[in-house]
């Protein structure tokens, strides 16, 4: 089973009502300064409170009146399939559990930390959530192509996971796994290590994807729209690859 029915808000431990204190508090002290401006809206648009781990019943009642969206709650990782039909009815799998406080800095699954604190507040942003709705009618079409699963996946790694903006007032951070990690937070706009590249749809889908350290390159969108508009070529290059017209690994 990958699905459950409810959150269960009442089985939360004090360890894991600490863990979203601590978490929350660490990355809104750095954050304003760092991350995009429409994921500090949607914070406050769907209401987050540093001491209270947010309902998914609240957190539904928030984004349905603003894109449409809502809160799937999941086990942990789900298949392909699943996961893509999912977004496509505007449903966002998080997760319910919280990492240890022992865990604080790193996870190899997401728990629900990353998965709302991360990704939740940009689903206020209409462009980004249909970027979500139109990469999974995408990955649907090819669902039983593994190696075309994967491509679509590196997409969706290094733009929902670690995607960086280019705005008016400098660089910063929209990528959920960036966003829930106060490391990669400073690492990914200060650090001189990682590689930052124009937004390139055939550049990323060549690269395999990092989960286990900081990433060695980032691509950086100048807005939202602008992703949306990328699937088209996506599509497009997809349809090269099945064809054998390109050959990526």
């Amino acid at each position: 089973m990958y699905f459950i029915e409810k959150q269960e808000y009442d089985k939360y431990t004090d360890e894991d009502h600490q863990v979203w204190q601590t978490l929350y508090k660490r990355q809104m002290k750095i954050l304003p300064s760092l991350a995009e401006n429409d994921f500090l809206e949607g914070i406050k648009a769907i209401g987050f409170e540093e001491d209270k781990i947010p309902s998914f019943q609240n957190l539904d009642e928030k984004l349905l009146s603003i894109t449409g969206w809502s809160i799937a709650p999941v086990t942990g990782l789900i298949p392909n399939k699943e996961f893509f039909e999912l977004l496509k009815a505007k449903k966002f799998p998080s997760s319910t559990w919280f990492r240890k406080l022992s865990e604080l800095d790193y996870l190899e699954e997401p728990d629900m930390f990353h998965d709302i604190y991360g990704h939740v507040p940009l689903l206020t942003n209409a462009f980004f959530c249909q970027y979500l709705e139109k990469m999974s009618v995408i990955a649907l079409n090819y669902i039983d192509n593994e190696h075309v699963i994967e491509l679509i996946s590196r997409l969706y790694w290094y733009t929902v996971e670690f995607g960086l903006i280019q705005k008016e007032e400098g660089l910063r951070i929209y990528g959920a796994g960036i966003l829930s990690s106060k490391g990669e937070s400073e690492y990914s706009l200060f650090s001189d290590i990682p590689k930052r590249h124009k937004f390139n749809v055939l550049e990323i889908i060549q690269t395999p994807y990092i989960k286990d350290k900081f990433q060695e390159q980032y691509w950086v969108i100048s807005s939202y729209k602008e992703l949306y508009d990328s699937l088209d070529e996506l599509d497009r290059l997809l349809g090269k690859v099945v064809k054998n017209d390109i050959i990526i690994q």
